[in-house]
């Protein structure tokens, strides 16, 4: 199989699992809320006033680091449970965003879900995202990072050491001081 008609599957199954079956998922999650007695403003307005400015950055974060892990690292993001649907990646991707974190699609999905937990006004979903978001960590320390390890040695084992995994680390440019002279 061609490694292009790969990276069309890898995005059919990513697409199918991260834009449909999740959120579908969450919105069936919300459904329970209705027993839980803890009241949010309901107008949509307000819920999207909450929730957009978590879903954007977070849809440009799943985007932008698509784009960088295919056009830098000559790979695909569909890679699961030692299975590669789409091909993995030819190099170490350390520039864009993920010179913020190493794992910037799952730092924008979170924000993703965030946000419609947020919307639904569903603290079950926010505390199902949180579960999720700690049960991926470990996923990603014993699987995707040993893998990484292996493909990329020392060069991923620097990157591990200086970018932090999934919270990206945002630098502020601070000004020089000066001294009153």
């Amino acid at each position: 199989m061609t490694d292009f008609i790969r990276h069309i599957i890898g995005y059919i199954v990513g697409a199918s699992l991260f834009l449909i079956i999740i959120p579908f998922g969450l919105y069936e999650l919300s459904l329970l809320d209705r027993t839980i007695p803890f009241e949010f403003p309901a107008r949509v307005i307000v819920r999207l006033i909450l929730s957009l400015p978590f879903f954007l950055p977070g849809l440009f974060f799943v985007v932008w680091s698509n784009i960088f892990l295919f056009e830098i690292g000559k790979g695909g993001p569909t890679d699961g449970f030692n299975i590669a649907i789409s091909p993995r990646t030819k190099h170490l991707v350390v520039s864009g965003p993920y010179r913020l974190s190493r794992n910037p699609m799952v730092w924008g999905a979170f924000l993703v879900y965030f946000s419609i937990g947020l919307f639904l006004l569903s603290i079950l979903c926010l505390i199902a995202l949180a579960v999720f978001l700690g049960l991926g960590v470990v996923y990603l320390k014993k699987t995707e990072e040993k893998r990484l390890l292996k493909d990329f040695g020392e060069a991923f084992a620097d990157y591990r050491r200086n970018v932090p995994m999934i919270f990206p680390k945002i630098r502020l440019k601070t000004a020089k001081r000066f001294s009153g002279s």
